[in-house]
């Protein structure tokens, strides 16, 4: 069993350029640009469930492009929130692209996809009882085990709460953190998007987090929807970074320091020069962080 030192050692060793350079979203329509240019990035992340193939063009391609960049692999379908068992042949597919692949995170979300052989196409809200977190940290401790690493939990953009809940969200992932040995993923978008719909301050939100066991970030766009009152910010991934989102970008680094940054776009996919322009927008932020952090440890 993979003991939560063990974990967190893991989660440590990363490589210099992954650490150091911020990342996009890989996606087909960028394959041969890619290969042919080999464009100044420090990785590339890609959805597991879209590479879970015995074979086919996607897992060619992603072979190739791993010859030459880090990957992050970015789990969207083990609907780890749920109330029902892990699919362990899902996991197993997983597991086998994670050892093929060899990437520097293997990342999930605390939301839920799957109930009773039924998959939705969506992450949900989980609600946050201690059954339900007691339910959610087997069912990391169950994926832990079997990739033999840590893995990094993204927080979740939410539109509705339950009125089930016996404790709040940051109280939840930080007992998550702590029960399991788990890193997290901090979305900012994810942030701005859930506190704007509940009412509450990001930057106090981000202060309840765990913060020490932010290991990734990403950044992404919303959507406002004014259809409806009151207006809900959704988490589209198919905009530009927004600009309270780089704002509170600054902020996190500030508290943390520096962190591996992922733009993630996922919909109305740009030319890959403007991803590359966003990442290149973070290595700047991150870059005047670290000098900073520098300047006030002389």
């Amino acid at each position: 069993m993979l003991t939560k030192s063990d974990q967190q050692a893991e989660g440590r060793s990363i490589p210099s350029r992954f650490a150091q350079y911020s990342g996009i979203s890989l996606k087909p329509c960028y394959y041969e640009q890619i290969l042919a240019e080999l464009p100044d990035v420090g990785f590339f992340e890609v959805h597991a469930e879209n590479y879970l193939s015995l074979g086919g063009p996607a897992r060619h391609y992603l072979a190739r492009i791993r010859e030459h960049y880090d990957i992050t692999v970015h789990g969207v379908g083990l609907s780890l929130g749920g109330e029902d068992p892990l699919n362990t042949e899902h996991l197993e597919r997983v597991a086998q692209l994670v050892e093929r692949i060899e990437p520097v995170i293997f990342s999930e979300h605390l939301a839920w996809s799957s109930h009773q052989q039924h998959f939705l196409n969506d992450l949900l809200p989980a609600p946050y009882t201690q059954e339900r977190l007691t339910l959610l940290c087997d069912h990391i401790d169950q994926v832990q085990n079997r990739l033999k690493r840590q893995i990094l939990i993204e927080n979740p953009s939410t539109y509705v709460e339950f009125n089930s809940s016996a404790m709040t969200e940051t109280d939840f992932i930080g007992q998550m953190v702590a029960r399991t040995g788990c890193g997290l993923l901090l979305d900012v978008n994810n942030v701005e998007v859930s506190c704007f719909n509940h009412g509450c301050s990001p930057y106090q939100y981000l202060q309840s987090l765990p913060l020490q066991a932010t290991q990734q970030i990403h950044l992404a766009g919303y959507v406002l929807d004014e259809q409806d009152q009151p207006a809900l910010k959704i988490d589209s991934h198919d905009q530009p970074v927004a600009h309270e989102v780089w704002q509170l970008y600054r902020y996190l680094l500030e508290q943390i320091g520096d962190c591996p940054t992922l733009i993630e776009r996922d919909g109305n996919l740009p030319e890959l020069t403007t991803l590359l322009q966003e990442a290149h927008q973070a290595d700047d932020i991150r870059q005047n962080t670290r000098e900073a952090h520098h300047a006030s440890a002389v």
